[in-house]
């Protein structure tokens, strides 16, 4: 492999780290930060952190962002706003478990996604990586004991799970296909869907605050924000669009399999959870499938 798909694959991980990092912060923040807010927040300070970065560049490509027009909200609406409100609503009423469940559509709808809308069907191989990473997130979910799958039950959270996964894979795909209208530094990207997605999500907020539903700005939750607003937000997402770039939607969303990986290593490290035999069988597994799609990067 090139040492550009080298460093995208290994920023991919970090990614992956940062999510895991988001979906803990999710659960803890639950009943101290509304879903809404902890969506408008999350961008708003992403977006102070990137404004004095991209401001310049964002004038210079003006022309290019107007071309891009219409354009630029679906992929905000999608990644921006949909994606999160939707996020951290389904974590008010389902369990975690159920998330981590819901998420492994994320790479075959990416897989199929790419093969119907961009025409890059992926090689054998990659779909051979791709099965044996989700039987190791099953295994992970399964605790090791397939019975478990068969007792899961589903919650009205799950539903917005799914469109969730939906919106980001469909992201991921469009960005791909409209790649001639953004030909941006990624930087400037970011900053631009950051800037139109925190329009869309301020009537939500504004609704948040209409109905009472308001947070206390304690050092706990500005931290929470704070979190995700530069790992989270910043760093994965730039990470995320390299990935797009080098690797293709494909084999990008396969490495959405390390998530619960993550989870179950920093519910080790910071909530004391133990790590079992299953986390470390499916964890193998999950690289594998991972390592396995890597190498057929190129045909």
């Amino acid at each position: 492999m090139s040492r550009s798909v080298c460093l995208a694959w290994a920023g991919l991980v970090l990614a992956s780290l940062f999510w895991a990092g988001n979906s803990l912060v999710a659960r803890a923040f639950t009943g101290a930060i509304p879903p809404f807010s902890l969506a408008f927040w999350r961008w708003a300070v992403a977006l102070m952190i990137l404004l004095p970065l991209v401001a310049p560049s964002l004038w210079q490509h003006r022309q290019t962002l107007r071309q891009a027009g219409w354009r630029l909200w679906v992929l905000a609406a999608l990644a921006i706003s949909t994606y999160n409100v939707l996020l951290y609503t389904a974590a008010q009423s389902t369990a975690a478990i159920n998330l981590s469940l819901v998420s492994t559509c994320l790479p075959l709808a990416t897989f199929l996604g790419a093969g119907l809308l961009l025409g890059e069907w992926p090689p054998r191989a990659a779909w051979g990586g791709l099965l044996l990473a989700l039987c190791g997130l099953l295994w992970l979910i399964a605790q090791g004991d397939w019975r478990v799958l068969s007792s899961l039950s589903f919650a009205q959270g799950d539903l917005l799970m799914v469109l969730a996964t939906l919106a980001w894979a469909l992201y991921s795909l469009l960005l791909r296909r409209w790649s001639a209208y953004f030909q941006l530094p990624p930087f400037t990207l970011l900053g631009a869907l950051v800037l139109v997605g925190l329009l869309m999500l301020s009537p939500l907020y504004i609704w948040d605050l209409w109905r009472g539903a308001r947070f206390a700005p304690s050092p706990a939750n500005l931290g929470a924000i704070g979190y995700t607003a530069l790992f989270a937000s910043v760093m994965a997402y730039q990470l995320w669009n390299i990935g797009l770039r080098e690797l293709g939607p494909a084999r990008t969303a396969m490495s959405n399999y390390l998530m619960p990986v993550f989870t179950a290593i920093l519910g080790w490290l910071l909530l004391g959870e133990g790590l079992q035999g299953y986390h470390w069988l499916g964890g193998a597994l999950i690289v594998s499938g991972l390592v396995l799609a890597a190498r057929v990067q190129q045909r």
